[in-house]
């Protein structure tokens, strides 16, 4: 009886062993920060991300320096070079998109102009999808391109600004909003409720798969926990969580 066992752990082992070489890794997500920031301000949102098992391109990019047609290919292949090679030994494995604001912009130019086959699922935090209209306010004023940069005075909501020529995106895409602000000032120059920068209407796209509202700041966004929980369950299960919020989801097409 004894030997019968053995041999069948022998058996399980050797099957196991067998297997071990075949890694499975875990999907990539390219998290891309906005205007005027750096990597770090997505850093909680990629240890978040690590945590739950995906590996993590938090990808810098110059957003003061160029305009948006030229940071778009600068950030997104960065982030899909690297992805490949944290995901050499997978098969199968999916590159998803995390965005705060601008990145956001970035992801819908790049992606109407160019395929990534391993494209999985993105979550666009705070994006100007409809332009923002503190730009059309302050594009003129001294300092501003000094300031945001030649991609900053291209988010205006005028019928030519970059966002509003964009068009419905086609990829599987979920929209937080935020409704918080910690700038009354630029909050009065926005319609509706906003996140001090953007408002909630004009994060809102065409084709769009889920959208949700949270009480936080454009700002700071990307850094609370309830948004980065929300992230990760667009992430996995392809909707947010609306069971604790008052946003419905958005009908299907």
């Amino acid at each position: 009886m004894k030997a019968h066992h053995a041999a069948q752990s022998l058996i399980v082992l050797s099957a196991l062993t067998f297997v071990s070489p075949v890694v499975i890794a875990a999907d990539c997500v390219i998290l891309l920060h906005g205007l005027i920031r750096s990597p770090d301000s997505m850093r909680a949102m990629a240890e978040h991300l690590d945590d739950a098992g995906f590996k993590t391109a938090n990808i810098g990019y110059p957003s003061r320096e160029h305009p948006v047609e030229e940071l778009a290919p600068l950030a997104l292949e960065e982030g899909i070079a690297e992805c490949r090679r944290l995901t050499e030994a997978a098969t199968g494995a999916d590159y998803h998109i995390v965005t705060h604001s601008l990145g956001g912009i970035l992801t819908r130019i790049y992606l109407r102009d160019h395929v990534i086959p391993e494209l999985g699922r993105v979550v666009m935090l705070g994006p100007p999808n409809q332009g923002s209209e503190v730009v059309d306010t302050l594009r003129d004023v001294p300092g501003f391109g000094a300031v945001n940069g030649p991609a900053g005075a291209q988010l205006g909501t005028d019928p030519d600004s970059v966002p509003r020529t964009l068009g419905p995106v086609n990829f599987e895409l979920g929209v937080i909003a935020g409704t918080g602000s910690l700038n009354p000032l630029l909050s009065n120059m926005l319609p509706d409720a906003d996140d001090g920068k953007v408002s909630v209407a004009a994060t809102r796209v065409d084709g769009m798969k889920d959208f949700i509202t949270l009480p936080v700041t454009h700002t700071f966004m990307m850094r609370d926990a309830e948004v980065m929980r929300q992230t990760l369950h667009f992430l996995t299960e392809g909707r947010f969580d609306h069971s604790q919020t008052a946003t419905a989801p958005v009908a299907a097409p």
